[in-house]
């Protein structure tokens, strides 16, 4: 079927949200607050911007915002069962900085999923999990 805004089928090639180039911020909704604080601000070391509330913390990671927050909106919906990854982030750092953030997450009792390995697909990669139970992977383009 032909989109009227457009001269492919299936293509949107007059959408608005074409005007999108980069993901502003994200928000991971917690359960834990404390622990899920500590993790960000004392174990990965992302740097405070602000604290908008008890329930609303912004970390700056490059040049995007990372957001803890207690759900307001979504607050009425079924909780991620705990155990249940919400999301998956992945963090982009040199080779030889993958195994140093290995060392460090053991240096600070964090067990990883998986120890840092070369993946078929170019990547070095690294995988560890936060207090809500979300997988992080810390990757290197090798």
């Amino acid at each position: 079927m032909m989109d009227e805004q457009t001269s492919e089928p299936g293509r949107h090639t007059r959408s608005p949200f074409r005007a999108i180039r980069a993901i502003d911020y994200t928000v991971i909704f917690v359960r834990d607050m404390a622990a899920m604080r500590r993790f960000y601000e004392d174990v990965l070391v992302f740097p405070l911007l602000r604290e908008l509330s008890p329930n609303w913390i912004e970390y700056g990671v490059g040049s995007n915002t990372l957001a803890l927050a207690r759900p307001s909106r979504t607050a009425a919906d079924a909780p991620t069962p705990t155990g249940s990854a919400s999301l998956q982030m992945a963090f982009k750092v040199s080779a030889a900085e993958v195994d140093q953030c290995a060392d460090e997450l053991a240096r600070q009792g964090v067990a990883p999923l998986s120890p840092p390995a070369n993946q078929s697909f170019g990547h070095r990669t690294l995988f560890f999990r936060d207090p809500d139970g979300n997988l992080l992977e810390v990757y290197a383009e090798i």
